[in-house]
């Protein structure tokens, strides 16, 4: 009897750990991927310092995943960020823990991580299938069907994991052109939308060509929720030709996603004097300044200069510059009407895909196809929280194909 056959599609990280379990399981794998080689997004995200996953409690990790906690919990806790980090020890690459709690490997770059990863795959006898673009079955729902630069080919399968990402920097492979064609089988696909993004605040023009680019370091952004409850951030900013982006933005970005379309906006509020407190920065500001310029006497009494200067003339009335109070609380809690996110495919990941009760326990959709990572309904803040749940996924996506085989097999009328 024949091993089994199983189709990956998609050669991102959930797919690869997909691939890996598989292959382990004795099974023939063939990974397909649209673009010329795999990984490329994870390339990309590895390109500032790869973040693998982050080293604070459990139970605390699990809050970063909000709505689909419950739905994520087994999938982590099976596959843990300390098992993660002893996966990426058995590939030779030694990781670290940084100031912030985040994980890191020794060299900060994700291609090593990804060659020693091919390679073991590769030796494990997965069958790799570049510029092999998916396009869903046959007529009869069986065959697989995929765009090649030689023409239209089909594959058959035993099983089908899907791994094919959201539906951020499509140039990278997650275009989300699968939405369709799951849809059309009776899968359960929530709206794909941007998550981990900027934000459009709607600059003046002369705002925008004098400090589009400019970084605000060491601010604190906070942001109260339709139920009252305050959020809030701390990290560096930038300001871009459109609106805002920026780690303490991203962080938030669901809950001001969501404010945004059920309300038309939503404001935040940055502190840009953290540590500082409101009543020092009254008797600063106020001062007397004599002859100098507002923008002088700021940068010299309270430390504002630059952008900081330039976001509190935008965003003042000009007579509150004559008020030390007002103008002391508006740079403890300047107010930035925050518009719009910006477009999805700009955005570091994405929300909606694949819901959750679509699904099984073990991803399974319908019989013998499997979905995981990005293209699954869960959105996370970055710091290692995306890498660990599309590999814990793929993970989980692996077992769950290797399981319905077994069972198939030992049963084939059920």
């Amino acid at each position: 009897m024949r091993n089994p056959k199983v189709a990956v599609i998609g050669g991102g990280p959930a797919g690869l750990m997909a691939a890996e379990v598989l292959s382990q399981g004795g099974v023939n794998v063939d990974l397909y991927d649209a673009m010329p080689s795999v990984g490329r997004k994870f390339l990309m995200a590895g390109k500032g310092g790869m973040n693998i996953t982050h080293a604070e409690p459990l139970d605390d990790f699990l809050s970063r995943y909000g709505k689909r906690r419950k739905e994520l919990a087994p999938l982590l806790e099976s596959f843990p960020p300390e098992a993660l980090r002893a996966w990426v020890h058995g590939l030779g690459i030694n990781t670290f823990v940084g100031s912030s709690m985040r994980v890191f490997p020794d060299s900060m770059k994700a291609a090593p991580l990804l060659r020693a990863w091919l390679a073991r795959l590769r030796e494990a006898g997965v069958h790799f299938h570049m510029r092999h673009r998916w396009r869903g079955w046959d007529e009869k729902n069986i065959a697989l069907r995929f765009d090649t630069p030689h023409g239209e080919v089909a594959a058959d399968a035993d099983a089908v994991v899907l791994a094919l990402g959201g539906g951020s920097w499509a140039r990278l492979g997650s275009d989300g052109a699968w939405v369709p064609q799951l849809a059309a089988r009776g899968i359960g696909v929530a709206p794909l939308r941007a998550a981990n993004c900027g934000f459009d605040a709607n600059w003046s023009q002369h705002f925008r060509e004098k400090f589009a680019g400019h970084p605000l370091k060491s601010v604190s952004v906070s942001f109260a929720d339709p139920a009252g409850n305050m959020h809030s951030r701390a990290g560096d900013l930038m300001i871009t030709e459109t609106g805002i982006e920026g780690g303490p933005v991203y962080a938030l970005s669901a809950l001001l996603r969501d404010g945004i379309e059920a309300c038309g906006s939503a404001v935040i509020h940055i502190d840009l004097a953290p540590g500082r407190k409101l009543e020092r920065i009254i008797d600063e500001v106020g001062h007397p300044r004599g002859s100098r310029s507002m923008s002088s006497h700021l940068q010299s009494r309270a430390n504002i200069r630059g952008v900081q200067s330039g976001l509190l003339r935008e965003l003042l009335p000009r007579e509150d510059f004559n008020y030390p109070e007002r103008l002391a609380s508006a740079i403890k809690s300047l107010p930035i009407r925050l518009i719009a996110p910006r477009p999805l495919d700009e955005a570091i990941s994405s929300a909606g895909g694949v819901t959750f009760e679509a699904l099984d326990e073990n991803l399974m959709a319908l019989p013998g196809l499997f979905c995981c990572g990005e293209m699954l309904d869960w959105e996370a803040p970055t710091g290692g929280y995306l890498l660990t749940a599309c590999l814990a996924s793929g993970r989980h996506a692996g077992f769950g194909a290797l399981d319905w085989l077994v069972r198939r097999r030992d049963n084939p009328c059920s």
